[in-house]
């Protein structure tokens, strides 16, 4: 039982209970160089830093798939470049804040995102649709079929 870190408490019948994530502060592996470690990402982005969004691809269309939970519609704003860029941002404000109110922990993020995709040529930047429900975003982009080039041969001289 001596090999058990002290951070378990090992005594019987202790009410004290170990969250790793009670003062829990994420770890810049950055702060100590030169520059500043905001460079690498932006402030404005970093309060949904770690939105995550599935791409697959079907036979028809690239599919894409983002979990942005409590968000309208009217907060998601889904933008396609002209160089082929699929664009996904929005934002979650912070609840307004009520003097009698006492908050004893706030861990749902708040700020906002922006992701961005570069599709392929097959994409028919014409015709992407976007639908959201239930704090799911669905973004699909149908594909075209690229023609394959026929080959020609070319004679070896020499």
């Amino acid at each position: 039982m001596a090999m058990i870190p002290s951070f378990f408490n090992n005594r019987r019948g202790s009410s004290i209970i170990f969250d790793p994530f009670s003062s829990f502060e994420a770890w810049d592996p950055f702060k100590d160089f030169p520059f500043p470690s905001s460079s690498l990402i932006p402030r404005e982005n970093s309060g949904f830093v770690s939105t995550r969004i599935d791409w697959k691809e079907t036979p028809e269309a690239h599919v894409f798939k983002a979990d942005l939970p409590g968000l309208k519609k009217e907060e998601v704003k889904v933008e396609i470049e002209d160089d082929r860029v699929l664009q996904i941002s929005g934002e979650r404000n912070m609840e307004m804040e009520d003097k009698n109110d006492t908050w004893h922990r706030i861990e749902r993020s708040n700020g906002k995102f922006l992701r961005r995709f570069r599709l392929p040529e097959n994409a028919k930047m014409d015709q992407v649709k976007a639908s959201m429900e239930n704090g799911l975003l669905t973004v699909t982009v149908p594909k075209e079929e690229v023609k394959k080039r026929d080959a020609k041969a070319i004679e070896i001289s020499g």
